[in-house]
């Protein structure tokens, strides 16, 4: 990862990053500052103007979706194609999880950014797994799709260990926050053995149910896998998860973000 990525994000994990900074960072690294405008200039934004420097693209998009072009940069240009992966499939649910996340933490107070943030990467480990050890992992691919809502336990059972610790040794390597490292250390078992981890917790059920999204679980379906003692553990039942959508925006300007050339 870029210095400059690093940068960015240690000021978008503060409590009050300053737009002045993040948008000095994003003027220094080309790649990011076209990605940066060019979704300022979409026509998702509506801007009656043309944007033209990163301090303008940085007032128009807000943190949150800053946020996401400075992952797209740190992550995109090094999965670009992934053996067995459906990239569009993988981020839109990424994307999915960090919404989620980020909605649920302003429910019960936490820190919302650091929630984006930690939804947005938290299956990383999936994609260095699938470029680390792509026939092992394309073999249990088969057997269980990376979506499935059981697919950490077949890792563990399989490998020994799973998607997040692969993800947050990789974070913990690239210096990033503990708080989000722990979190995707434990997103698994959140409130298990000594862990209690509230982040990993929130990251524990918006990935349910955004996998329980893309595998079409009906009502019933939901409530028969809902992670009970998770959410007792914060304190939402499931139609508190259910009921807390993210903000409305198509994902497709953002999903290019990551896919995009």
């Amino acid at each position: 990862m870029s210095g400059t990525v690093t940068e960015l994000l240690t000021e978008m994990n503060k409590d009050d990053p300053s737009p002045k900074r993040v948008a000095e960072l994003v003027g220094r690294d080309p790649a990011l500052l076209t990605r940066v405008l060019r979704l300022s200039n979409s026509s998702f934004f509506r801007s009656s103007r043309q944007i033209g420097t990163a301090e303008e693209a940085v007032n128009l998009l807000g943190m949150t979706h800053v946020r996401s072009l400075v992952m797209a940069a740190a992550l995109g240009g090094s999965f670009k194609a992934v053996p067995g992966v459906n990239l569009q499939q993988f981020w839109r649910y990424s994307l999915r999880v960090a919404e989620i996340s980020r909605s649920l933490a302003g429910l019960l107070r936490h820190a919302e950014a650091s929630a984006y943030t930690a939804g947005l990467i938290h299956a990383l480990g999936d994609l260095v797994m699938h470029t680390g050890m792509p026939d092992e992992v394309q073999r249990l691919d088969m057997i269980v799709p990376p979506l499935d809502l059981r697919r950490s336990v077949f890792e563990y059972q399989t490998f020994g260990f799973s998607f997040a610790e692969v993800g947050a040794g990789m974070l913990e390597r690239w210096q990033f926050p503990a708080p989000i490292v722990s979190a995707l250390a434990h997103q698994n078992a959140p409130f298990e053995g000594d862990a209690y981890d509230k982040l990993a917790g929130v990251l524990h059920l918006a990935s349910w149910r955004a996998r329980a999204e893309e595998i079409q679980l009906d009502r019933a379906g939901m409530v028969a896998t809902f992670p009970d003692m998770v959410g007792l553990a914060l304190g939402v039942d499931l139609d508190s998860v259910l009921g807390k959508d993210p903000q409305e925006w198509s994902f497709s300007q953002a999903l290019q973000a990551f896919i995009g050339d």
